[in-house]
């Protein structure tokens, strides 16, 4: 009997051997294939990612050429007629490139054609020859006036070009022009704001994505869904009229979407203190980037706490007056003037930013319909509020798109507004794409009170000894 159960034992082993030897030889197979298939030489075995066809790539870079073709028609400003010539020429060739040459070398070759045609030599050309929408030239005399009178605000404007209706951070970006002048063409290039709207920008959308790099093996990364190289789409994002056109013309808005993208990433990351600077020094730049506290704060609550959410929130808003106040006391009325009555229709001067969107034509009826866009404007934004309270976001992506909602209803229903403040939301929501980062709250550091979460260890069936005399391979 004894006997009996030995050798039952001593077959199990062997079977269970025999399984493992096959599931080996198994993967072994499907590793040979994968390799094969990679080679090229059976690429019908698989379908890559959307992302990686050459028809979707050259379908958008066409559209985006078909777009930029039109400012040249429609538009009457000359930055943007530029702009449009050569951006228009640079995506039709990146779509023949991309379309024409075979393997992953087409899609980085339109992606740098398309940021030849579409960036740098509009930008470089627009430099030199010192052309510009009015925004740099407000944000290059608001660095001379913060330097001279400690406050970026003129006492008096006369006309449209004299207004600032930005808040005071954003006179920072203009104090280099100053110091270098305009004596040189590498002064005129290291000077202008568009240069450093664009840098600020771009280090911020590189730092937000060193902070959501998973730590640990490659291994980690497994079972997530395959998605286009970071480098080759936030090239591709770069190079599109999105980013493409402000960056060119104005870059206004560029340093406060990067600072955004920061602050998200610190957040999703569980930096409260850290997330709550970057905050601050966005909202130092325009009132646009306050809805973001908010959201940075309920993405808070999900990864670490409302502790670490309230300290983010005190910290965006005592960095944010810090910055403001002194300006608010050397100049209140030009500052109430500029930055509140200004841009939102209710200023001496008619704002420029009349795009004909639903806030901006109920102004246009009068008083009540500028109090009607301010009501709904009110709504939607409680709204928000309100679903972040009960629903607030788990992860970056939900964040970002919860902020990228915000924005969207305060721009469709301000009194005053420009179809080119949309650009902000789809980076934000384009960059959380690409960016990656966890879709789970995952806190780089512990938090205080928090309990560790065990994995549950799952030990795998045992099978029973097999009844005497059972048969089977020994």
């Amino acid at each position: 009997m004894r006997f009996r159960r030995v050798e039952s034992t001593v077959t199990d082993a062997v079977a269970d051997t025999d399984a493992v030897t096959d599931a080996v030889a198994v993967t072994d197979a499907v590793a040979v294939s994968v390799a094969v298939a990679d080679e090229g030489t059976e690429p019908a075995a698989r379908s890559g990612p959307w992302w990686n066809r050459k028809e979707i790539w050259a379908t958008g870079w066409l559209l985006a050429a078909l777009w930029a073709g039109t400012f040249p028609v429609v538009s009457s400003l000359d930055t943007h007629r530029l702009w449009g010539a050569s951006a228009a020429l640079g995506y039709a060739v990146a779509a023949s490139v991309s379309y024409g040459l075979p393997g992953p070398r087409a899609r980085r070759a339109a992606v740098t054609v398309a940021l030849a045609g579409a960036v740098v030599l509009p930008l470089l050309f627009l430099v030199l020859t010192g052309r510009a929408q009015s925004e740099v030239e407000v944000i290059e005399r608001s660095g001379r006036l913060l330097l001279e009178q400690g406050t970026p605000y003129l006492p008096h404007p006369q006309e449209v070009s004299d207004y600032t209706p930005y808040l005071p951070a954003m006179a920072l970006l203009g104090i280099p022009k100053v110091l270098l002048g305009e004596h040189s063409w590498a002064a005129r290039l290291l000077g202008d704001a568009r240069i450093w709207c664009a840098a600020v920008f771009l280090l911020s959308l590189h730092v937000g994505r060193l902070l959501l790099r998973q730590p640990g093996p490659p291994a980690a990364c497994v079972g997530r869904r395959e998605r286009a190289p970071y480098g080759t789409a936030l090239a591709a994002l770069v190079a599109s009229p999105v980013v493409a056109l402000p960056l060119c013309v104005s870059g206004v808005d560029l340093p406060l979407t990067g600072l955004c993208c920061v602050a998200l990433a610190l957040a999703a990351r569980g930096r409260p203190a850290a997330a709550g600077l970057a905050l601050a020094v966005a909202c130092s730049l325009k009132w646009t980037a306050w809805p973001a506290i908010a959201v940075v704060a309920a993405l808070l609550v999900c990864v670490a706490g409302r502790r670490a959410a309230v300290r983010c929130a005190g910290t965006a808003v005592a960095g944010a007056a810090l910055l403001i106040v002194p300006s608010a006391l050397l100049s209140p009325a030009a500052m109430v003037e500029q930055v509140l009555a200004f841009p939102t229709g209710r200023g001496d001067l008619q704002t420029p930013a009349a795009s004909p969107l639903p806030g901006r034509l109920l102004a246009d009826l009068g008083t009540a319909g500028w109090y009607a866009a301010v009501g709904l404007l009110v709504c939607g934004a409680l709204t928000v509020a309100v679903s972040l309270v009960l629903r607030p976001p788990a992860h970056l992506r939900a964040a970002a798109d919860r902020l990228a909602i915000g924005l969207c209803v305060a721009f469709a229903l301000a009194p005053a507004g420009r179809f080119g403040y949309l650009a902000l939301p789809i980076v934000l929501m384009g960059w959380a794409r690409l960016a990656g980062g966890p879709r789970q709250p995952v806190p780089s550091l512990p938090v205080r009170g928090a309990r560790p979460v065990l994995a549950a260890y799952v030990a795998p069936p045992r099978r029973p000894y097999a009844p005497a005399g059972a048969g089977g391979n020994r």
